[in-house]
């Protein structure tokens, strides 16, 4: 009842969606943030229509497949992760039509690539199908979140699955209610993470 206004968009665009979420595997999310805004601002095309000179939509199909190896070090994206992109990148057209499947097929689609997981499935339909029950399992802080504000303690992913299971198939939404509500809790105990820089290496 507090955000009654909540809506699950969808882009329609599978591989705009599996790029950033590529990018934000086993790394804190301000380093896969710097890494996609580097990549786009170097090989994206200028955005349509009246925009700042300096904006950019993200790069196409060719234009990831064109980015050199040493790029992604640059921008702090390790040799697996590109790899990831560039396999997707080289399927694009056949991502595009996971379109036009049900969600659940969709994602064991994405998950059929290698490096494609069942989290970066979950995030990319999340964004592009609209999918509301498309669960983040194996975020670094989603099961704790979700322990905490629930239960009032910290569990893992296989607990977490099992708590939202009588939400099926409205498991994501009911996060993204959690999230917006400001009645999350996640307790800190310890230092951020450090973000390490592969060009330094």
């Amino acid at each position: 009842r507090k955000v009654p206004h909540l809506r699950l968009g969808r882009t329609g665009r599978v591989l705009e969606a599996l790029m950033p979420a590529v990018l934000e595997q086993r790394v804190v999310g301000k380093d896969a943030r710097r890494a996609w805004r580097k990549l786009v601002t170097a090989y994206g095309a200028p955005a349509p229509g009246p925009a700042p000179s300096h904006m950019r939509i993200p790069p196409t199909p060719e234009a990831w497949r064109r980015i050199p190896s040493w790029e992604f070090h640059l921008a702090n994206v390790d040799p697996g992760r590109a790899r990831t992109m560039l396999g997707c990148a080289q399927r694009a057209d056949a991502l595009e039509r996971l379109v036009a499947k049900a969600p659940d097929a969709a994602r064991a689609a994405m998950m059929s690539l290698p490096g494609i997981g069942i989290w970066t499935a979950a995030e990319t339909a999340q964004r592009a199908f609209g999918d509301a029950d498309a669960l983040s399992v194996g975020d670094y802080h989603l099961a704790k979140i979700v322990g905490w504000t629930l239960l009032g303690h910290p569990i893992d992913d296989p607990q977490m699955v099992e708590l939202l299971e009588p939400l099926r198939p409205h498991r994501h939404r009911a996060v993204r209610l959690l999230e917006v509500s400001g009645l999350t809790l996640n307790p800190r105990f310890g230092p951020r993470l450090a973000i390490p820089h592969l060009a330094d290496l």
